[in-house]
Order: C-alpha cells, then sequence, then structure tokens
C-alpha cells in the first residue's frame, strides 16, 4: 500500500511544499522572503509573506506531482517547531484547517529532524554523525537509542545567523541568501584575518567572532591601526569573508571530528541551510579523509528549508504509527524551542 505525505515548512523566511510517495519526492516548491540589504527579516513581516503565498504554492506543489485534489494525500505534515512563532502559527494554521476539511491526520514535524530524515533519504547515509548548520541551529547529532542525542551546540548564537548578521554590517544582498553572497566573496579573498576561534569542549560560540569582526568593519582608521595584524589599507571585504568562514568552519570540523571518534562512525551527514556551502564540504572532506570516512551532503534543493523533508519525516513518523491517527488537534501547537533530543525516534531500529 503506497502512502502519500504532504509537508508544509515555514519557521523562517522560506516557505515550502513538498510532497513524497514512499521515499520518492514528487514536488518540492519554495517561496523565501527576500529583505534589502542589510535588514534582517521580522517575525510579523515573515508571517503575512507565507500567508501572501501559501495557497498558490499549494496549488504548485499539487500539479508538479500531478495530484488533482488533497484528497488524494494520505497524511499532512507540518513543521511544529523550532522557529519563528508567527510564521510557524500561519503554516500550522494552514494545514489543521486543510487536514480538517479532508478529513485527513495530522503530523507535527521537528524541523531538525526533518533536515535530517531528508538527509539519510537522499544521501542514503545509514548511521552517520550529523552537523545541523542553518540560521537558527547549530549542533552535533548522532543517534542512539530511539533518540537522535546532542553532543555539542552553540553556546549563543547559531552559525548562519553569525554569517547573516555580518552580511547585515557589510551590507551584502539578501538574494538569493546572504550565507550565499558570502561564501563568493570568501573565493576572493586573499589575506587571513585572525579572529577568536571560541570552542568549549564540544560546544562553539560565534558572538565573539561577531563582536570582533563588527569592531573591524565600524572602527575607526586610527582604532584599526592599533591593531599590528591589521592596518586600514591592508584587508577587504572579501578577506573578512574568507577569514570568517575559514574561522567557523575549523570550529565546526573540530567538534565534528571529536564526535566521530567518540561513536566510532564512518559517516558524517551535513543539513540546514549553512551545508550548502562547498567550502565547508571541502573541510569536512579533509578531516574524513585522514579518519577513512566520507562526508554525505545534499544540494541547495534539500540543505536549505523546504516542504519536502517535513513530508519524509512525517511519512516515517505516521509509518511507525501502528494507530495511524496522527495527532489530536490539541498535540499540533507550535513551540519555538522545540529540541531535537525532545523526539522519539520510534521509526529507527538500534
Amino acid at each position: 500500500m503506497t502512502l502519500t505525505a504532504i509537508g508544509f515548512e515555514g519557521s523562517a523566511n522560506k516557505i515550502g511544499i513538498g510532497i513524497v510517495r514512499d521515499g520518492k519526492v514528487l514536488s518540492n516548491p519554495r517561496h523565501t522572503y527576500i529583505t534589502p540589504p542589510g535588514e534582517g527579516f521580522r517575525p510579523n513581516h515573515t508571517a503575512k509573506h507565507h500567508q501572501s503565498v501559501i495557497l498558490d504554492l499549494l496549488d504548485k506543489a499539487l500539479k508538479e506531482a500531478n495530484i488533482s485534489s488533497l484528497a488524494d494525500i494520505d497524511v499532512f505534515c507540518f513543521t511544529k517547531g523550532p522557529g519563528m512563532g508567527a510564521p510557524l502559527i500561519v503554516v500550522a494554521t494552514v494545514v489543521r484547517t486543510l487536514a480538517q476539511l479532508y478529513n485527513k491526520p495530522i503530523v507535527g514535524v521537528n524541523h531538525c529532524i526533518g533536515h535530517i530524515e531528508m538527509g539519510r533519504l537522499v544521501t542514503q547515509a545509514n548511521n552517520p554523525v550529523v552537523l545541523y548548520v542553518s540560521g537558527g541551529n547549530t549542533q552535533v547529532i548522532a543517534y542512539s537509542e530511539h533518540r537522535y542525542r546532542i553532543f555539542g551546540e552553540t553556546i549563543d548564537i547559531a552559525v548562519g545567523n553569525c554569517l547573516d548578521r555580518f552580511a547585515r554590517l557589510i551590507k551584502l544582498s539578501n538574494d538569493p541568501s546572504p550565507g550565499y553572497n558570502i561564501e563568493q566573496l570568501a573565493k576572493k579573498g586573499v589575506n587571513y584575518i585572525p579572529l577568536p576561534y571560541t570552542v568549549k569542549g564540544m560546544d562553539v560560540s560565534f558572538s565573539g567572532i561577531l563582536s570582533h569582526i563588527k569592531s573591524l568593519t565600524t572602527g575607526s582608521k586610527q582604532t584599526r591601526r592599533k591593531d599590528n595584524q591589521l592596518k586600514s589599507n591592508q584587508y577587504t571585504n572579501e578577506d573578512l569573508c574568507f577569514s570568517l568562514q575559514e574561522t567557523i568552519f575549523s570550529m565546526l570540523v573540530e567538534i565534528t571530528e571529536r564526535a566521530l571518534a567518540h561513536v566510532g562512525s564512518k559517516q558524517v551527514l551535513i543539513v540546514g541551510g549553512v551545508g550548502c556551502n562547498v567550502r565547508l564540504q571541502e573541510m569536512m572532506g579533509v578531516m574524513c579523509r585522514e579518519r577513512q570516512a566520507t562526508v554525505c551532503a545534499t544540494d541547495e534543493r534539500y540543505c536549505i528549508d523546504n516542504g519536502a523533508m517535513i513530508a519524509q519525516a512525517g511519512y516515517e513518523m505516521f509509518q511507525a504509527d501502528k494507530d495511524r491517527k496522527g495527532m489530536s488537534l490539541d498535540d499540533t501547537s507550535c513551540s519555538q524551542r522545540y529540541r531535537t533530543d525532545a523526539v522519539y525516534v520510534n521509526w529507527r531500529e538500534d
């Protein structure tokens, strides 16, 4: 018996709707809310964006999947959290309404686990150490005893948030994303500028890096000349992008290597929007080759937030549910702080 799941993702500035049938992605359109250079995206404005495009996006997803009606969908899945409150609520409200109209079960999905299950599906990774890097989250994860255990994480801001805020400092475009534009500039960087390197056991910190680099971009020429390594005319935005990437990615590779050694895995799966970065994949690849391990990564179709990942995780959860009833409406509330290790993973065997 085939099972078709539709997934709605809208935890941040991207809204996506994906349809999956027994491990095959039938459609996966998304739309991004893009703000002017130097500006971030506010929850209320992002929620209005999602409201304005969600029905057209749903129509597009159904057409691409060659499905004529929502009545042909078996289970409705949505991002329960973590994420920005207002956008999460907009998407959850639409899903609740549609599921009741068509009398279909609902499954709320943890955003991070959506990334992991999509990554496992696309790369066929068996039991990898997972590096989850996005705008709102930075975690090193490994599966054990029906939980995705967090081995290390950021103690302040996420790596993607660090990149986004740096991009705003130097007025980079948000189209297609700040991180992508930093990556392109970094390829032209020549001079490495020493930045704070903060690894605390298995955890990392990015706020100090951001504060230091902010002083370099906004300080006066006299302030810059006080630094023996940085004269006022010796570095460019390209150098800053290059140095920032090299520093923060080195930190991420270090804690991932430590987790890899601890669990004895031979695979690293990189998920989340920052996981698209080719330089991060290259640096992780160097470490993995030294340990006779492999890197499993996806492209922007599945690395960046998308509806198919929510559909796939929801599909796995629903398949493992013996009653096939999904969640009650009371349980479909959203949570901005929905921990990865709070989910009981009953669809995987130890």
